[in-house]
């Protein structure tokens, strides 16, 4: 894993946001994503400099879609520098997928998110 990536993680894992399960490089047909949780259908990206005008991306983000996950992309530097903005954006992002039963072991509670993820996102525009 890449530095973000081990940062982010250590918030993500054992269901310290809201409870949700969250794994790492999960594969997803042809392609591997950094983290997603099953359960809401979300899938999260982390993207360093070599992502900047990536085609190649928007065709990932296409196939995922397709599949019937929302994906998250965060450049690196935000999860260093906004890492409370980035969990606040993936916690809003999670909602139980309709179609999908829970997962074994998860019932109705959730687990509150983790305090360091509760700040507001920055204002527009400064992200």
């Amino acid at each position: 894993m890449t530095d973000a990536e081990q940062r982010l993680w250590r918030h993500l894992k054992l269901r310290q946001l809201l409870g949700f399960k969250f794994r790492r490089q999960v594969p997803v047909g042809a392609y591997i994503a950094d983290f997603a949780c099953l359960e809401a259908m979300l899938i999260v990206e982390l993207d360093g400099g070599q992502h900047l005008d990536n085609a190649h991306d928007e065709m990932r983000t296409q196939y995922l879609q397709a599949r019937g996950f929302r994906v998250l992309r965060f450049w690196n530097d935000q999860v260093f520098k906004e890492t409370n903005a980035v969990l606040e954006v993936i916690a809003a992002s999670l909602r139980p997928h309709p179609g999908l039963p829970p997962q074994a072991g998860e019932g109705d509670q959730q687990s509150p998110m983790s305090p360091s993820a509760q700040s507001p996102p920055p204002p527009a525009g400064e992200g």
